[in-house]
């Protein structure tokens, strides 16, 4: 039984994938790097988000300290009020608020990393 040579077996050999995706494909980390549409797109998000967080804290402190100073004019000399309210009535809720932001702003740059990490 003789082989014919039209009838040998040929071995495909091509080089290894890396990741499983296709060579044309940016992961959203280049397209921020190289500066293109969909990166600025990506920074621009980030950017809208963090200010809507600053600006709901912004809205928070003006409502908390704006009507201090008419407070302080309907109550005149009272001295020992003003350091009460300033300090037991305005400064715990300060010191939540700028938590509060903080933990909002890094769970905003959390949720941009997790969407240009592929997570």
């Amino acid at each position: 039984m003789p082989h014919d040579p039209a009838e040998r077996r040929v071995v495909v050999t091509a080089p290894p994938r890396r990741g499983g995706r296709n060579p044309g494909y940016y992961r959203p980390r280049t397209e921020i790097d190289e500066q293109t549409t969909l990166g600025h797109t990506y920074v621009r998000s980030l950017m809208r988000s963090q200010l809507r967080t600053a600006l709901g804290v912004f809205g928070v402190l003006v409502l908390l300290v704006g009507p201090l100073p008419l407070l302080f004019a309907a109550v005149p000399d009272s001295a020992g009020l003003a350091w009460v309210v300033l300090g037991f009535c305005v400064y715990p809720p300060l010191v939540l608020l700028a938590l509060w932001h903080v933990r909002r702003a890094e769970r905003n740059e959390r949720d941009l990393v997790r969407l240009v990490e592929d997570r």
